[in-house]
């Protein structure tokens, strides 16, 4: 797996002379991804038939019913439970497809985690949460498809999750 590299930088410095863009969050540079792979696991051990998901959700007994339904549904699953996590792991490895909760504690939420990710890969992500009017807002203000960005309000049926996933996973070796 490739090495992260986070380096603490006042916001006016520029990061290490790499030519590559970076992300600056909270006086945090973190190196952006070497390669597209899967968390937690190396290249070689994920099936082609093995979609990776990212839930980001801070209420672990949510993200571990999700991670455990979708697992048993044949997805790869790792789940982080806040923003600053997130947004390392996706430096790391970018999943098929975010399960992203908007409402995260600590210093990034779910709109930043987002955000980042968007200068990453333009890969699905479905929102979860409670605030339906702020998500629908900022759904139709990005001018992105149901396939790339939906919102699934909390709380939601677990048969709608997996619907969801299913729709807005990309169709891939077939």
């Amino acid at each position: 797996m490739p090495h992260l590299e986070v380096q603490m930088h006042n916001a006016a410095q520029k990061a290490p002379e790499s030519g590559i863009p970076n992300l600056f969050l909270k006086n945090i540079w973190v190196a952006p991804a070497e390669r597209l792979c899967v968390p937690q696991q190396q290249i070689g051990e994920r099936q082609p038939t093995q979609p990776c998901i990212l839930v980001v959700e801070d209420d672990s007994e949510l993200a571990t019913l999700e991670a455990e339904i979708l697992r048993n549904h044949g997805y790869i699953v790792t789940t982080l439970p806040s923003g600053e996590l997130a947004i390392t792991a996706l430096h790391r490895a970018v999943p098929d497809l975010v399960v992203l909760d908007i409402e995260l504690p600590g210093n990034v939420n779910g709109w930043q985690v987002l955000q980042a990710l968007r200068t990453l890969a333009c890969i699905p992500v479905l929102i979860t949460s409670s605030s339906n009017v702020a998500v629908r807002q900022y759904i139709r203000s990005r001018g992105e498809s149901r396939d790339t960005l939906d919102h699934l309000p909390k709380p939601f049926p677990i048969q709608t999750l997996l619907k969801r996933v299913k729709r807005m996973l990309p169709i891939t070796d077939q």
